[in-house]
């Protein structure tokens, strides 16, 4: 009896000790003591925006990564964060597309056009929004823009002009809209549509929108823009640039599913997809990119005045601005990799932290399982991208959120807590 109680006696104490011992699991949010959250602004595009399914709207806004951020920073004490949101008579904002049906397994979309929030249609204006807000982010705009006269002013943008106040002279630059909001932290998200454009447009540059900036400006533009937002000792986060090769908009309409929907309506076996490449037409590889909008498009197999089927023979090849074709891509890549060398070395120099959007979008894109979801980079079912397949869905900007999240815990020795990405959805289906 007495050794029995000996072994009860020291299975509590060992139960008692174990009950007080902190475990790995436990996590106390926290601020730290190395980064002031009480004015966070984010400066970024259409990502940081909310845009989604090709437009900006209500919902997309409402899900914006920083947004999402800003929501986790409060906890650990974080300040008020403002969105210029669409009221809801005007939710549907600049429009957007939604998936209206699945035929035999293709997607059918349509225009959203009710609820729009325009005041003008020539030239073509949002309705203003020109309170205080913390999410600058602005689709369209570029780092070479920022800086600019042109689109990405108040004349040539017109989300940018959405966000200005009447008697704002029209050459009024998003560099300087956007360093002088006293910040105390901010979110850096810049540089992706200075390759985008590009890429979209099958490498074909039809003007300063579809231009691919050189590295040497991008390095400059970013050491001044960095400079100047730590200018009083504010930190900060500054996102790499993802490889634009590998979102749904180029990973879809690939050459076997071209071959195999043009097999399906023929009689005839049909082996190649011709494209017009910088050095002539050529039959189409794997390794060649086609872009989203060609599925679309209606083009493939139609035959022109001379009776030869579009894309089906090499005197009339697919147009280069629907293919970033193999060197085409190349190029794109590595100028995605010299600006991200040159985004952590600014980062480093100055102490910030990087939010290396790049590796987690590439692991994206062959599939992951995060809080029980399964998102990869495919289209529609894959979670993480809208319909536009750019941009990300509420569970794809809680997933960016999360990045940045990290690479602020790790970098400033706070402890803010990650958001549950089962709480998000991704594409809205029928």
């Amino acid at each position: 009896m007495k050794r029995r109680n000996l072994y009860i006696g020291v299975a509590l104490a060992i139960l008692s000790i174990t009950a007080c011992k902190p475990t790995l699991d436990e996590f106390t949010p926290s601020a730290g003591t190395k980064a002031d959250f009480s004015k966070y602004i984010a400066i970024g595009n259409s990502l940081s925006a909310g845009f989604a399914d090709g437009g900006l709207y209500l919902e997309g806004q409402k899900v914006a990564f920083p947004l999402l951020i800003a929501e986790q920073l409060q906890k650990v004490g974080g300040g008020e964060f403002k969105s210029p949101f669409f009221s809801e008579e005007q939710s549907n904002g600049s429009g957007y597309i939604r998936l209206k049906a699945l035929v035999n397994g293709q997607p059918v979309t349509e225009q959203v056009a009710d609820k729009l929030a325009y005041r003008s249609a020539t030239p073509k204006l949002l309705t203003k929004y020109t309170d205080p807000i913390n999410n600058l982010g602005v689709p369209g705009m570029r780092m070479d823009m920022a800086f600019a006269p042109g689109i990405g002013t108040a004349a040539g943008n017109m989300y940018f002009e959405r966000l200005l106040p009447d008697g704002t002279p029209p050459t009024m630059n998003y560099f300087t809209y956007s360093t002088s909001q006293n910040h105390t932290f901010f979110t850096f998200s810049l540089g992706n549509n200075d390759v985008l454009g590009y890429a979209t447009n099958g490498a074909v540059n039809e003007g300063p929108t579809t231009s691919l900036t050189s590295t040497a400006l991008f390095n400059t533009l970013l050491n001044n823009y960095v400079t100047t937002l730590t200018a009083k000792g504010q930190k900060g986060v500054l996102a790499t640039i993802p490889d634009v090769t590998s979102v749904p908009y180029f990973t879809t309409v690939t050459r076997q599913v071209l071959l195999a929907a043009v097999n399906a309506a023929s009689t005839t076996k049909v082996t190649d997809i011709y494209i017009a490449t910088k050095t002539g037409p050529r039959a189409a590889t794997d390794q060649d990119f086609f872009v989203l909008p060609f599925s679309s498009a209606g083009l493939l197999g139609v035959p022109n005045a001379n009776k030869i089927p579009y894309g089906l023979h090499p005197l009339n090849p697919v147009e280069d601005k629907y293919v970033l074709d193999t060197k085409e891509a190349i190029e794109v890549v590595a100028r995605v990799n010299d600006f991200n060398k040159t985004i952590k070395s600014v980062a480093a120099s100055k102490g910030l932290a990087v939010a290396d959007v790049n590796a987690f979008l590439t692991s994206v894109k062959n599939g992951i399982r995060i809080d029980g979801l399964a998102v990869s980079a495919k289209y529609i079912t894959g979670n993480g991208f809208s319909l536009d397949g750019i941009h990300l869905t509420p569970i794809g900007n809680a997933l960016m959120a999360n990045v940045f999240i990290e690479a602020i815990n790790k970098t400033y020795g706070a402890q803010v807590p990650r958001l549950n990405i089962s709480d998000f959805r991704g594409v809205k289906l029928p």
